[in-house]
């Protein structure tokens, strides 16, 4: 019996508005690839990225151009080859992933060899604001273990400063977005350093982020923007020191697993994180993370209302997806 492809689109209000350097949005439009054969059903979920260049539109037009080769049979490894890396391979690449879990019995995580996956800790996100605005945020939620704070203006460090002292025991990643002038750069890392941040994620434009290798860097940097497969991992070596694997960046969870073992033997830390999305879309993201030194997969807790069944989070962990929605 042959395959069938089933595209969807849905659109999940976010709670409130979420806003970094490049503006705020307040709901996340994601595109649903099903994938059926012989009664079994395969689900996978993207979000397009106009960063990246990509709209709604766009994605769904690449996923039904690529809709005879997947209804014939197309594998995972010819997937990587017959579409490019992007939103609209990854919904495919996780549709096929749990397809074969429901239709083999063998779930992703027996694939993984991942006998008993455990629950992660993940940051939670503070949007970028005024910083008595950021400071209410971040005390509301200083009982979490992890903030990620939305930074990216030419002068943040008033926003960092005030994040720091309403949750003075959080660990703390800033991400600038690509939003730090050189000139102010090495100020703000010296801020972040003096208020323990852990890591800066993206301070400098992609393609624009030389001046990296150029300085003395007191604290991690991760790049996000600048990365997003492996072929771009060894010219940033000199100006990284961690790497953020995003399933909707790699184009699914095949190209993040490759990714991933390369990262780790050039020594990059490794960050897993996502787009604002569902639980269907963080699902893979959760195995893919299990070693990863920093995790970021809040995507439903920002959003109003989440797919059912939905990801368990508890307090500042998230839990392994169950097999009735992914896997």
């Amino acid at each position: 019996m042959p395959r069938s492809l089933e595209i969807q689109t849905d659109s999940f209000p976010i709670a409130g508005t979420f806003t970094i350097s490049r503006g705020a949005k307040t709901s996340a439009d994601v595109i649903l690839c099903i994938i059926r054969k012989n009664g079994f059903a395969g689900r996978g979920e993207c979000v397009p990225y106009r960063r990246y260049g990509e709209t709604m539109e766009s994605v769904a037009a690449q996923i039904e151009a690529a809709k005879p080769l997947i209804e014939a049979g197309l594998t995972r490894k010819e997937l990587q080859r017959a579409m490019p890396p992007g939103a609209a391979r990854n919904v495919v690449d996780c549709a096929l992933w749990d397809l074969e879990a429901k239709s083999s019995g063998e779930t992703v995580i027996m694939a993984l060899g991942l006998a008993q996956p455990q629950p992660l800790t993940t940051a939670f996100t503070i949007s970028l604001g005024e910083p008595d605005v950021m400071a209410a945020q971040a005390r509301a939620n200083a009982d979490r273990a992890l903030l990620k704070v939305k930074v990216g203006t030419g002068d943040d460090e008033s926003r960092i400063r005030a994040v720091r002292e309403a949750a003075p025991n959080a660990a703390i990643i800033l991400d600038a977005n690509e939003g730090w002038p050189d000139e102010t750069l090495e100020h703000h890392l010296r801020i972040a350093a003096e208020m323990g941040v852990a890591l800066v994620e993206q301070p400098l434009p992609a393609g624009k982020d030389e001046f990296l290798a150029e300085i003395r860097r007191p604290v991690l940097v991760c790049a996000d923007e600048s990365v997003h497969h492996t072929g771009d991992l060894a010219s940033l070596r000199d100006r990284y020191d961690a790497i953020n694997i995003k399933l909707d960046k790699t184009g699914g969870l095949t190209e993040a697993l490759v990714m991933k073992k390369e990262a780790q033997r050039l020594d990059f830390k490794i960050m897993v994180g996502c787009m604002v999305g569902t639980s269907l879309a963080m699902a893979p993201a959760v195995l893919l993370a299990q070693d990863a030194e920093f995790v970021d997969l809040d995507g439903p807790l920002l959003l109003a209302r989440d797919r059912e069944p939905g990801l368990r989070y508890t307090a500042s962990l998230v839990f392994p997806p169950e097999p009735t929605l992914w896997g």
